[in-house]
């Protein structure tokens, strides 16, 4: 394994890095917090900083870097643009998950290391309440508090409660809680807050395990840590300190969009203090192009006066407009128009249909009934992100670990010719194997070619039927080997975990089997390829479009939209900042107000244009 002298590595994939970015990427004898807007390549730098570290051996084998998100699929990016920069000999020591995957983890680890009255059954359950349920289990423990109160609570309150200098009411309450969650059911319920006390608590209680952590993981990345609340920066603080843990943090306020699940408000002023880190901001802007920046400084520098403009490093690929507000007169009016422009810029060619998306506020599934018909009438299939398949979302589901396993060797069966999807399917099983198998250079390049010369014979042999989905998943499991799967994976440690996904894989592609005359269409419908995607925007973060539309820019969709109501603000920059070539917003008067003072804000940059779009045309040579 041959290693990089510092001095003589080069960025991985790219041209060069910024400055900036640089400084950021060489600091290895400090914590760093960089400070980067939208576009601005913040996981492009964690991979090229994780391609350093482990190709100059500043990192030594055999320990590891260690990333933690808040969303999967911004941990599985960041894990597949670092396997695409490394070879394997140095890529499997690079750990992209969540957070709660991480939280998670330790305690399904270590949960025996607990004191009695608070280490969970193995078989514990992950609890989701529902307002209801919530109300009904503070009615049950006899609280007045609400749901978000009490969450707050637990969240603020290490354990065990004995040691806690807490008001009685409080000990009472937070003592009934904890109870009626271990023994008010069958099986153990936590949450992820309760998940986060007890690592905490374990960590904080066992040096042992603390220093076993450390010495795993020298280097750590906190990806998106605006979001960080503040029980999550103290399990990090436990966890880590920066006298053998050298934390980059990366992240942007101006897209702090958590604050109600309790993101700390001045989070990065809390760790720079705290790891004495080293503090870098980063300029350039990667995905917009300069109109496109223009407009999105207007929202950032309403957000934050003193903010730097960005230098749009996009080139513009389009003519005509690339931003405005389409106003309709009626909800009917609108929906005909959206559908019959975006059938007009698929079947033109200039744009994909999953290079598109639709943007909402809240209730996706709402905004899909009321768009299918019209989609389905000008043959536009609408992919809704945000439905459950099982008990998982769909976009959830894409990014599951068992998910980019599977689909791959899926691609490799379904055609002789795929070698990307050979390629990825034999460094999956690789990654897989890496730990466990020490002939694996020799074995897996066979066992790829087994078991997909097995699954092309299953599909040689039946046409896709939706009955026929849970036979292809186990031929692809039990040719891998379930234990395999669930030992490598830490967050399906636990069968019921492992099973929902499962499950969930299953189901999604039955349905897909179910629509589809051939396997390879099968796999575009699963993958959503042709599909327009329709998302909240807080599921948008950390993605990019060609075109993102926002579907109802109103006082009714926007009701919270207020002036000083930054958080709000920051999710109304995050839709702006997801597109690459164009943002438009749809305004319908039947639905609700338009926001005047938004409007005024945006100027001439965002014109009204009445009864809906206009056509656009791609500049030459695009």
């Amino acid at each position: 394994m041959t290693l990089v002298r510092p001095q003589d590595w080069r960025p991985q994939g790219i041209a060069s890095l910024e400055d900036r970015a640089w400084e950021a990427l060489r600091e290895t004898d400090q914590c760093v917090c960089v400070t980067a807007g939208a576009g601005s390549g913040k996981t492009e730098l964690l991979a090229q900083k994780a391609t350093y570290l482990l190709q100059t051996g500043i990192c030594p084998a055999p320990k590891k870097v260690l990333a933690i998100s808040f969303k999967r699929d911004a941990a599985a990016a960041l894990s597949a643009r670092v396997r695409l920069r490394l070879p394997r000999a140095h890529s499997y020591r690079f750990v992209s998950m969540t957070f709660d995957a991480w939280t998670k983890g330790l305690l399904d680890q270590f949960r025996r290391a607990l004191p009695s009255p608070y280490a969970p059954d193995a078989d514990y359950d992950i609890s989701f309440p529902t307002r209801d349920i919530a109300n009904a289990q503070l009615a049950r423990i006899g609280s007045s508090l609400t749901a978000k109160q009490l969450e707050d609570l637990v969240a603020a309150t290490k354990l065990p409660l004995e040691g806690q200098d807490l008001p009685r009411g409080s000990r009472a309450l937070l003592e009934a809680y904890w109870q009626d969650q271990y023994e008010g059911r069958e099986t153990t319920l936590l949450t992820f807050t309760m998940i986060n006390r007890l690592a905490e608590c374990m960590l904080r209680q066992h040096a042992g395990i603390r220093a076993a952590l450390r010495a795993t993981y020298p280097f750590v990345f906190l990806d998106e840590f605006q979001d960080t609340t503040s029980a999550q920066f103290e399990l990090v603080g436990t966890a880590f300190c920066p006298s053998t843990t050298h934390i980059t943090t990366v992240g942007d306020d101006k897209q702090r969009i958590m604050g109600w699940a309790g993101a700390m408000p001045n989070g990065f002023q809390t760790f720079s203090e705290a790891f004495h880190a080293r503090r870098v901001s980063l300029l350039a802007n990667w995905r917009s192009h300069a109109d496109l920046v223009a407009i999105q400084h207007l929202v950032a520098a309403h957000i934050d006066p003193g903010v730097e403009r960005a230098e749009a490093k996009r080139t513009r690929s389009v003519d005509g407009q690339v931003s405005a507000i389409w106003v309709f007169r009626n909800r009917q009016a609108e929906v005909d128009r959206l559908a019959s422009w975006l059938a007009t810029e698929i079947r033109s060619g200039r744009v994909e249909a999953h290079d598109i998306v639709l943007l909402v506020r809240l209730h996706a599934d709402r905004v899909e009934a009321e768009l299918q018909p019209a989609f389905e009438a000008e043959g536009i299939v609408l992919r809704n992100l945000a439905r459950s398949v099982g008990e998982v979302t769909l976009q959830d589901l894409l990014t599951e670990e068992l998910t980019t396993l599977l689909l791959p060797l899926l691609r490799a069966s379904a055609s002789t010719r795929a070698p990307e999807a050979w390629s990825t399917a034999v460094e999956r099983m690789t990654a897989l194997r890496f730990v466990h198998d020490d002939d694996v250079p020799r074995r897996v390049m066979r066992d790829v070619e087994t078991l997909t010369i097995s699954v092309r014979r299953f599909m040689a042999e039946t046409s896709p039927k939706e009955a026929l989905a849970e036979s292809l998943v186990s031929l692809l499991v039990e040719g891998i080997g379930e234990d395999l799967i669930r030992q490598s994976t830490s967050a399906y440690q636990r069968g019921a975990d492992y099973g929902r996904i499962r499950d969930g894989f299953v189901s999604l592609l039955g349905e897909c089997m179910s629509a589809s005359r051939d396997w390879q269409e099968v796999l575009d419908r699963f993958e959503g390829k042709g599909q327009v995607p329709l998302m909240t925007i807080h599921k948008s973060k950390g993605m990019e479009f060609h075109t993102v539309v926002f579907f109802g820019l109103d006082g009714q969709s926007w009701w919270s939209l207020k002036p000083m109501n930054t958080e709000e603000m920051n999710s109304f920059f995050v839709a702006l900042t997801r597109a690459e070539q164009r943002a438009f917003f749809t305004c319908c008067a039947e639905r609700g107000r338009p926001i005047g003072w938004v409007e005024e804000l945006l100027g001439d940059a965002v014109p009204r244009v009445i009864g809906g779009p206009v056509d656009t045309i791609p500049r030459d040579g695009a």
